[in-house]
């Protein structure tokens, strides 16, 4: 079977954007020829690839299994393209960074603003993803630094291990919010928001009200820290967050407090073993650690 690269970087673009229209805005080409190039793929892989959804494009399984192998290709290739163009532009260097999501609203565009002030030619490559996404990526030498989750699952990084304490998040208006520190005992019968069954906070939460003997409530499951929050301002439970979610927001609606038993997050800095880390990345690892000193327990 002979792929081509074409075909796959359409393809990519129709998941990412939701539609042929914007794929093709994003790829500089005609509504036309993105078709084209999906009906090429289609033939050659021999399965569908999409499903009309009122109106928008909707991935088969399939699709969504090939998405997910050639999605580091194409962003490959992405960061290829960037670099020839920074050598052209002779660029004084561009900062490769990725985080896990919650950093990704607030910490980070705050730290990396900060970091550019006085590097008017440094360009900026930003990504947030799930963790194991950011470990592949910089074991690939797509993104210089990332900060992720534990455990790691690749042998060739390099990583600085930070831990810290997570924060119950209240609604508002919640009578809980009259204790300065709350526990599974204050907490019984009361619906949480979760992250998924495999999350760290998920596991240590279900193990502290077992130690306490305590019936845990579950009301909603969902995979991002911002997405639980939102749920708690609308008054669908509590949940256990990050400090960066939970300082950064802006818009209010909750209050939160410290959760006893302590609920620790494991995270870690990575950078790859085998690729040196340029100037820029460098300075840029400084200004991180000293920035997460204040949020890191000893």
């Amino acid at each position: 079977m002979n792929l081509r690269f074409r075909q796959l970087q359409a393809f990519h673009a129709v998941i990412e954007t939701g539609t042929v229209t914007g794929a093709a805005a994003f790829l500089g080409i005609s509504q036309p020829a993105v078709s084209n190039l999906l009906y090429q793929l289609e033939r050659q892989t021999r399965f569908k690839l999409f499903e009309r959804d009122r109106g928008r494009l909707r991935a088969t399984p399939e699709a969504n299994l090939l998405f997910r192998e050639i999605d580091t290709v194409v962003r490959g290739f992405d960061h290829v393209t960037q670099a020839v163009i920074d050598l052209q532009n002779k660029q004084a260097g561009q900062l490769q960074i990725a985080s896990q999501h919650s950093m990704s609203f607030g910490f980070m565009p705050q730290l990396i603003a900060r970091f550019a002030r006085d590097r008017p030619d440094m360009s900026i490559s930003f990504q947030s993803q799930y963790s194991s996404k950011i470990q592949e990526w910089v074991t690939s030498g797509l993104f210089e630094i990332g900060i992720c989750e534990t455990p790691l699952l690749h042998d060739g990084l390099e990583a600085h291990a930070i831990k810290v304490a997570t924060r119950l998040a209240l609604p508002a208006d919640s009578d809980l919010a009259r204790h300065e520190v709350l526990t599974p005992e204050l907490l019984e019968g009361v619906p949480f928001v979760v992250m998924g069954p495999d999350h760290m906070t998920h596991r240590r939460l279900r193990d502290a009200f077992q130690a306490a003997g305590v019936p845990w409530k579950t009301r909603v499951h969902a995979h991002l820290f911002k997405n639980l929050l939102s749920f708690v301002k609308e008054g669908m439970g509590v949940a256990i967050l990050d400090p960066f979610v939970l300082d950064f927001d802006r818009e209010g609606g909750f209050v939160s407090r410290p959760f006893q038993p302590q609920i620790l997050m494991e995270m870690a800095v990575i950078t790859s073993r085998s690729r040196p880390l340029s100037s820029i990345g460098q300075e840029f690892l400084a200004a991180l650690k000293v920035e997460l000193q204040a949020y890191c327990l000893p």
